[in-house]
């Protein structure tokens, strides 16, 4: 089964979660997550290809850090991101993240993700083998 997403509620901030068969596969849905907090992902065309390198102590710290450098990427290039190619031991993620300079027409960015947050954070695998990666990002 292929990676997928959902938001939770959250105050006035979001919560983003990602699940797949792998954690790279949760790990990509909760970066579709943060990108449809801000827009329909299916509006972004992968036209440029950004590399992201990330590493943490913990599998929870690492979805943190993957998804600020998401952010902070987003930030600088003024870019929106579609889709990503994950690999991950639990601590190091190398990805590929694809995307487009924001066109406020097309994109019509609802708000800006200021950051992941360890609120509601929690990277787990079920008994099914089915991982889930979820945290509220600060908007």
């Amino acid at each position: 089964m292929a990676a997928s997403w959902e938001h939770f509620a959250h105050g006035a901030d979001i919560g983003v979660r990602g699940r797949g068969d792998s954690l790279p596969e949760a790990f990509t849905g909760a970066a579709l997550a943060l990108t449809a907090a801000v827009t329909d992902p299916g509006r972004v065309v992968p036209k440029e290809r950004i590399d992201v390198r990330c590493e943490a102590p913990s599998q929870d710290l690492l979805l943190v850090d993957w998804l600020n450098a998401l952010v902070f990427e987003m930030s600088t290039r003024s870019m929106l991101f579609s889709r990503f190619e994950v690999t991950s031991d639990g601590r190091r993620l190398e990805a590929a993240a694809w995307g487009e300079a924001v066109d406020i027409a097309r994109h019509e960015p609802a708000v800006e993700v200021k950051g992941a947050t360890l609120t509601e954070l929690a990277v787990q695998c079920d008994q099914a083998g089915r991982w889930c990666a979820q945290c509220v990002v600060d908007v």
